[in-house]
């Protein structure tokens, strides 16, 4: 059949099973929404406030989906627009597919208006990109680039259109595509590769796990659980990690690195064996590199060639998907037990105490509240601060896809437009934004957002008036020299609520804050918690830069 270059990409979305995009219609990609409009019986459009907005809505319903997230975006300032989203996406490994539009063939390279190198640009923060000046390849390269940004490492693509190709036409046929298939670039594992870590691990007095977000994203935290228990082996993850490893497991260590627990810091440094599961050794998890795992043997199993010995040199790796390596690696192991070593992790535990046990409202209980009120089963979105890792260390977390947050570029103001698209995938679920005053004002136009779909997300904002995680490290090392720090408050979110059209509380108790979540659930209505936080709050534990992740300042 002949169809113009609108009309492929739709068919294109559509075979790729793509029920909903995020975007901002203009010039360039008018042919595009025209195509939108006819078949919006097909794909579900969602207008933003902001470019940005979308990008991130497209990553956060990637990231709760494991599907491939879609933005459209007009040319120049619209694509400019998506690339701290795009950036974001490619740092924690989330495929989304970002159509752009661009002036005509005959414009391009004379500076035409909203004219941009949007392909030069995004270079560094795509898995590759695309500018389709062929009507005739339009249709291969959206199949390709689908299959770029699902395979192996997922990560953001980027197709860029110019008016023209949207309108000319051309012969399409339509395609039946494989969802499981993948770009094969792996190396052949062999059994004895497997057989010589398997001897590793049977032979570890004190073994240890780090996982990652690779885990989530190869969908095997079901085969983790099983791996752990059956070696009985404590387990740590990232921050991209979370919900990888049960931690309701008595071998759960919870979260590794600079904010990581007492027990995955101590364990990671007296752990004779290091067992690293689709995690990249970020500056963040290793903090001073040479007094990581320092006396233990190091494996590195990761589906990435490049973060093989990038950031820390290991004794063993290989280059797999993580699905395979705990198929094949089974047989070659048998149930064990450290008694002893799980003793002394456990023990770990209890070392710390920190001060959130409180009748006042404190971060805590913002996130018990939230676990209590929907029993664990939800689904927490974050912007980036202290707020962030509040929510990464007082939830407890026992699925995958349930924490979505900005972990590599640590994106304040990523958490709004990812719960719109985490709750428009997941409709029927509970979707929470745990936000600070700071990160909010980044984005909070996507209210907007919120009320044109009565999107039911509960934005809870930790409302301490200052750039919290910033003061927190001006006070440790800047001798509490707050510059730009403090915000001003004359901002009122009642009245901020009302003009959206997005319901409102506010809460400065333990009850008040309980009941305003119970009602939040209870009415399904996009709205804000405006959460009193005492300005000093700290997260704790912290390991100071540089420093041993050993090293923890507790106070």
């Amino acid at each position: 059949m002949r169809l113009n270059g609108s009309q492929i990409i739709i068919e294109c979305l559509v075979e790729q099973g793509v029920d909903t995009v995020f975007g901002y219609p203009g010039g360039a990609v008018l042919n595009i929404y025209d195509e939108l409009y006819k078949n919006s019986d097909r794909i579900n459009h969602i207008l933003t406030s902001h470019e940005q907005g979308a990008s991130h809505a497209a990553d956060g319903y990637a990231r709760s989906t494991g599907k491939v997230g879609v933005v459209i975006a007009t040319s120049g300032p619209g694509a400019t627009n998506l690339v701290t989203g795009i950036a974001t996406a490619y740092m924690d490994s989330s495929p989304i597919v970002a159509i752009t539009g661009n002036v005509g063939n005959n414009l391009l390279g004379r500076d035409s208006f909203q004219e941009v190198d949007i392909t030069g640009i995004t270079m560094p923060i795509t898995k590759h990109n695309y500018i389709v000046k062929d009507i005739t390849k339009l249709a291969d390269t959206i199949r390709e680039a689908f299959l770029i940004a699902r395979s192996g490492r997922p990560g953001p693509v980027l197709i860029d259109i110019p008016k023209d190709v949207t309108a000319a036409i051309c012969e399409y046929e339509p395609k039946k595509i494989n969802f499981h298939e993948q770009i094969k670039q792996l190396p052949i594992i062999f059994d004895y590769q497997l057989e010589d870590i398997a001897k590793m691990i049977l032979e570890a007095k004190r073994p240890f796990i780090y996982a990652g977000g690779g885990v989530i994203k190869s969908n095997t935290s079901k085969e983790l659980n099983e791996f752990a228990n059956l070696l009985e082996i404590p387990t740590s993850t990232s921050l991209m990690g979370i919900g990888a490893f049960d931690q309701t497991d008595p071998l759960s260590t919870g979260l590794i690195g600079m904010h990581g627990s007492v027990a995955s810091n101590k364990a990671v440094v007296e752990c004779d064996l290091l067992i690293t599961l689709g995690a990249r050794f970020s500056d963040r998890v290793l903090s001073n590199h040479k007094h990581f795992a320092e006396d233990a043997k190091i494996i590195q199993i990761d589906v990435d060639v490049a973060e093989i010995n990038k950031n820390i040199k290991v004794d063993y790796s290989l280059v797999m998907d993580l699905k395979e390596f705990f198929t094949r690696i089974k047989k070659y192991l048998t149930k064990t037990t450290h008694k002893e070593w799980i003793e002394k992790v456990n023990g770990w535990k209890k070392v710390f105490t920190d001060n959130q046990k409180s009748q006042a409202l404190k971060p805590r209980y913002f996130m018990e509240a939230i676990y209590e009120a929907t029993k664990g089963d939800c689904y927490i979105a974050t912007e980036v601060g202290q707020h962030q890792m509040w929510a990464a260390q007082y939830f407890t977390y026992t699925k995958p896809n349930r924490f979505i947050s900005s972990g590599g570029l640590g994106t304040m103001g990523f958490g709004m437009g990812a719960s719109i698209g985490t709750q428009l995938a997941h409709p029927n679920d509970y979707v929470f934004n745990i936000a600070g005053d700071g990160s909010f004002r980044m984005n909070f136009n996507e209210l907007l957002t919120l009320s044109k779909y009565n999107i039911p997300v509960c934005v809870v904002i930790a409302n301490n008036g200052v750039l919290g995680m910033v003061r927190q490290w001006q006070t440790a090392f800047y001798g509490r020299r707050y510059s730009q720090t403090i915000l001003d408050n004359k901002l009122n979110y009642e009245y901020l609520a009302k003009a959206c059209g997005v319901d409102y509380y506010y809460a400065d108790t333990k009850e008040t804050y309980k009941k305003a979540i119970e009602e939040a659930l209870k009415n399904r209505r996009p709205c804000i918690i405006n959460a009193m936080v005492l300005i000093d709050e700290k997260v704790l534990p912290m390991v100071a830069p540089g420093k041993p992740i050993d090293e923890l300042m507790l106070e």
